[in-house]
């Protein structure tokens, strides 16, 4: 047998160089253990990769030589990574994509920069396995693909404390402060059912929101009119009426002044009007698209009947587009078609074939799901938000995990962000139908498949002429869906494809200088035909839009009398923005 020094001189041979009084594992020994797992690797590679046996079966996604061979470049990848990990200056590292989750110095560091890339060799190589499935049929394939990418999105290296240099950096900073900052902040979401994007003390709707001057002059059980006050001495003789969607808020187009929409064409010299939806409650629980509809045309006719016109410019903003496209089918079916002087599209479909990532969410499983969640009638806003956020998940989801909950930090004010959380509710059997007959059925583009008070739908007949804007990058209502309005109808039609998305795209200031936009006079048969042949224009789409209309009719009344909000055969019942947009 050893004695005591003999056992221990043997022991610190075997353990290798001594260890730091912190008891942490030194450099030397990473890089011995990472070689030994990488030759493990290696090993267990050899043996995966070797000829099958004569007689072997080839099972597909097993065994067959695409398998093997997506299974090799994995290894192969993982090796390499090891490889440089052990020996950096052996050959140089994947580099960093894009991606401002990675951008701070803390994770240039050799084991973060090792963390960062694992998980960059994991991410590749799942999409391109799912890329790769064959058998699969393409929607299937797509609904795959996206639960692969939110699943990579929530399993990234920043999402967790002891991956995320950053996060560890801040613990010892504020000695652990942070966690319970952001412990609060977590509890604070949990309790509100909803995550919170931004600081909100920071905006009031009235007082740094929807500020743009004007007087509520109808109200009914679906929506309040508002009616702005007039800036110039003159204003264009056909208003302008505007229809926001009813799932959000209508003051995403009146936002700080210096972001209005509102106040911009009321500064260019229209009289202008925006419907302001009720938010859903138990009393809703009957409403369903034909009373939207039927909303839309009593809006357009109060307007007409209060300033004594015959028609008036129609805007239609995402869903409550798509709704325009069926009033102005329902119009040409009743001969009423005068009432709208044009009609503008912002983001708007009438084609769902191509609707993009939403169409995940409206198989026969998922609406049964969606038919639970409104017990009272109404579906809770909140349901919606998160369908919302679930789409760009890694900014509007784990950016805030990270910062808000494990960084601690505060919310920073940002009036979009605000909105964008300020939700609302919506009639249970309306949302219901509209995502079974138009997401799923895409019955609306079909001539006659849908009715509106009894009177079959046919876009085909819609003559009215038509602005159609879309955002290059929009993924609630991607372009090419969106283009699908110039196949529709058949009246003359202009279309503009605007830099960033669906809401950037359509609230671009000419002050801000922003984005670019795209035109194209000649005929094109797709969207890729328009794009070949656009001109690109710098800045905002605004001043195209507002000389498109005023080439519709270019006449010019006194900014008086009915044009006044309050001073026509309507009394002003509020101020703006009203009642509705603050109701919960």
């Amino acid at each position: 047998m050893m004695d005591a020094d003999a056992k221990s001189q043997d022991k610190t041979r075997d353990s290798g160089p001594a260890r730091p009084a912190t008891g942490l594992p030194t450099l030397e020994e990473l890089q011995h253990w990472t070689w030994v797992i990488g030759r493990a690797q290696q090993m267990m590679m050899q043996a995966a990769l070797s000829t099958p046996p004569e007689g072997m079966p080839v099972v597909p996604g097993l065994n067959d030589p695409a398998t093997l061979g997506r299974v090799r470049d994995f290894w192969s990848d993982s090796m390499a990574l090891w490889q440089r990990f052990v020996d950096p200056a052996a050959e140089p590292g994947i580099a960093a994509k894009p991606d401002r989750r990675f951008r701070a110095e803390q994770w240039q560091s050799p084991l973060f920069d090792w963390i960062r890339q694992s998980y960059q060799v994991i991410a590749d190589h799942l999409l391109r396995g799912v890329d790769a499935l064959e058998g699969v049929a393409p929607k299937q394939k797509e609904q795959i693909r996206f639960a692969a990418q939110g699943f990579i999105d929530a399993m990234s290296p920043t999402n967790f404390p002891a991956t995320n240099p950053e996060v560890l950096d801040r613990i010892v900073e504020t000695r652990g402060e942070n966690l319970l900052k952001g412990l609060q902040n977590m509890l604070a979401d949990m309790g509100r059912g909803q995550l919170t994007h931004s600081d909100a003390t920071s905006f009031e709707v009235g007082r740094n929101l929807a500020t743009t001057p004007g007087k509520v002059v109808k109200r009914t059980e679906l929506y309040e009119l508002i009616h702005y006050t007039p800036t110039t001495e003159t204003v264009a003789s056909v208003p302008i009426l505007i229809f926001p969607p009813w799932i959000n808020r209508f003051y995403i187009l009146d936002l700080a002044p210096e972001k209005s929409l509102i106040r911009w064409l009321v500064d260019q010299g229209f009289s202008v009007f925006m419907v302001s939806w009720k938010s859903a409650d138990a009393a809703m629980k009957d409403v369903i698209w034909d009373d939207y509809v039927a909303a839309q045309i009593d809006a357009t006719d109060t307007v007409r009947a209060l300033l004594s016109v015959e028609s008036v410019h129609a805007v239609g903003y995402c869903v409550a587009g798509t709704t325009l496209a069926a009033t102005l089918a329902l119009l040409a079916a009743r001969g009423d078609s005068a009432k709208v002087a044009s009609a503008t599209f912002f983001t708007a479909q009438v084609d769902f074939s191509e609707a993009g990532e939403l169409l995940h969410f409206v198989d026969d499983e998922q609406l049964k799901l969606i038919a639970t969640l409104s017990p009272d009638g109404f579906l809770d806003g909140r349901y919606l938000a998160a369908t919302f956020n679930l789409l760009r998940g890694r900014d509007l989801i784990w950016n805030y995990v990270t910062n808000n909950y494990l960084l601690g930090r505060d919310y920073v004010p940002f009036d979009l962000l605000h909105w964008n959380g300020d939700v609302t509710n919506l009639p249970a059997k309306w949302h219901l139908s509209y995502l079974t007959d138009l997401y799923r059925d895409n019955l609306l583009v079909k001539p006659g498949a849908l009715a509106v008070a009894g009177v079959p739908l046919d876009l085909t007949r819609v003559t009215t002429p038509a602005y159609v804007q879309a955002g290059r990058e929009d993924h609630i209502a991607p372009p090419e869906s969106v283009w699908k309005i110039t196949e529709t109808f058949a009246g003359p039609l202009r279309f503009v494809l605007a830099g960033s998305g669906h809401i950037a795209g359509v609230v671009n200031p000419p002050a801000a200088g922003k984005y670019q936009y795209w035109t194209n006079d000649a005929p094109a048969a797709t969207l890729q035909d328009f794009v070949a042949g656009a001109t690109e224009t710098k800045g905002s789409w605004w001043p195209d839009w507002t000389a498109w209309l005023i080439g519709r009719d270019s006449n010019r009344v006194p900014a008086m009398g009915a044009r006044i909000p309050g001073a026509g055969a309507l009394p002003a019942l509020d101020e703006a923005p009203g009642q509705y947009v603050r109701q919960r």
